[in-house]
């Protein structure tokens, strides 16, 4: 497997646990959180998602040969391709939330949705970059 894809399995993985925890969180209160409610919750998950990432980053570089983690034409063109599958993803969720959402919901609920879109457009890069790996990318 290469070091790339090992890359996107990680945070692809360290994601769906994470935002697994937040967004269910969020959703199942008695009460609407409020913006500080929000701030502090994601605060807390996406920082320990961060450790996480960061401490399996290094782990991954130390079994890696510095040359294997070099990107080649292959890698760059992989990671294109799943940044632009993301950006797309992202806008339609930055349409939502800033033309839709603005004149029909509360303010957290907008908040949560921006973030949800964020983490989804991500997951789509990585779920991209992962596939094109495993299937194999000629582009």
């Amino acid at each position: 497997m290469a070091y790339r894809e090992k890359a996107a399995w990680l945070t692809l993985i360290c994601m769906v646990i994470a935002y697994g925890i937040y967004f269910p969180m969020m959703a199942l209160r008695d009460t609407p959180p409020t913006l500080f409610d929000i701030l502090w919750a994601f605060g807390i998950i996406a920082g320990a998602q961060a450790v996480a990432v960061i401490i399996g980053h290094i782990v991954l570089a130390m079994q890696t040969a510095p040359a294997a983690r070099r990107a080649d034409e292959r890698d760059r063109s992989i990671a294109r391709r799943g940044a632009s599958a993301g950006y797309y993803t992202l806008m339609t969720g930055a349409i939502l939330v800033g033309v839709v959402m603005p004149f029909s919901e509360p303010a957290p609920k907008i908040v949560n949705t921006a973030l949800l879109a964020i983490v989804i457009a991500e997951a789509v890069n990585h779920f991209l970059v992962l596939l094109s790996y495993r299937r194999g990318w000629h582009g």
